[in-house]
């Protein structure tokens, strides 16, 4: 099986700087985190918001993907905001 390759937008790369999010985390967050929310219908091609964990700290990433599943372009990466999100950072309020 190939390794997925991972493209980051220069904004994810930005954010995952400013909360110190590792990009071994979001890898194993894209191959192995709970896919939310399906963001398909707003992006050119299959999107999903994806569930990660730095530690005990809840991570989002937003994500597409290629059409032949080989590639993910990693739109963004934030902290669940508790005003906005659940405790299980799975559900919105």
């Amino acid at each position: 099986m190939n390794e997925l390759e991972i493209v980051y937008r220069a904004h994810a790369v930005q954010r995952m700087f400013e909360r110190q999010i590792a990009p071994k985390k979001v890898r194993l967050a894209l191959e192995a985190g709970d896919i939310i929310e399906d963001y398909s219908a707003e992006l050119s091609g299959p999107g999903q918001l994806i569930l990660g964990f730095q530690g005990v700290r809840p991570f989002h990433v937003v994500a597409s993907q290629s059409l032949n599943g080989e590639r993910v372009t990693v739109i963004t990466v934030y902290i669940p905001h508790p005003e906005k999100w659940k405790s299980d950072h799975r559900t919105r309020k």
